[in-house]
């Protein structure tokens, strides 16, 4: 597995390990958010197409053998989701998640939705599946149709509170959370994003700021060119 520090430097942050591939919009969630509260870490290339996660050491770290996995000292976590709320009740400096409760569940919300509703029923495994079983055509439509209903769903929730980032001036984990799924239906699936107004305003803003921009996939230690 290759290693490599993050790009984002802090001598007060801790040592921090994720596990992460370069491809993995769970795992660019992860950067992301680290990136933004300035936390540094190593990066632990886990190649999924060499199947690296299929590994014994790897197998310990996350009995499902999915990237990402943050480790931290003698703690260990897997799943997105789970880390950023880790990362957010352990090191609350620049947080993620804003104080008001309605903001606050709303950027849960969105959170939820981009990685129970959508990521997941366009995962490569998933796809390879419904095209053994049933074709390409078929493939291609099962990631339209989940990935642009749930777009649509988020596309609802934020358009009356989004600002410059989806929801309000401040960048949180709805962003987090969308902008790497964004860039995905995009570039991977070719989603019309013209569709979806705020979700794209919220996409440009984030590819502004030079915390996402050290997240990009193809800026990882592993990426392929």
């Amino acid at each position: 597995m290759e290693q490599m520090d993050s790009p984002v430097d802090s001598s007060s942050a801790p040592k921090l390990v994720l596990y992460s591939y370069w491809q993995s919009s769970c795992s660019w969630r992860v950067r992301f958010a680290l990136n933004l509260k300035g936390l540094s870490y190593e990066y632990r290339a886990v190649n999924l197409g060499k199947g690296e996660q299929l590994t014994s050491e790897f197998g310990r770290l996350n009995p499902l053998r999915y990237v990402p996995v943050l480790v931290d000292g003698d703690v260990v976590v897997s799943d997105s989701y789970a880390i950023l709320l880790y990362l957010e009740e352990k090191y609350p400096r620049k947080p993620l998640l804003p104080a008001d409760p309605q903001l606050r569940a709303i950027n849960l919300q969105a959170a939820s939705i981009v990685s129970s509703s959508i990521q997941p029923l366009h995962m490569l495994s998933l796809l390879k599946y419904i095209e053994e079983k049933l074709g390409p055509e078929e493939r291609q439509a099962w990631a339209h149709f989940h990935i642009e209903k749930g777009l649509l769903a988020l596309e609802k929730l934020l358009r009356d509170h989004a600002g410059t980032y989806a929801t309000g001036e401040e960048v949180y984990v709805a962003d987090v959370f969308l902008a790497p799924q964004i860039a995905v239906a995009a570039k991977r699936f070719n989603v019309d994003m013209s569709k979806f107004p705020t979700l794209r305003m919220t996409y440009e803003s984030c590819n502004a700021l030079p915390e996402f921009q050290a997240s990009l996939p193809d800026r990882q230690p592993d990426a392929v060119q």
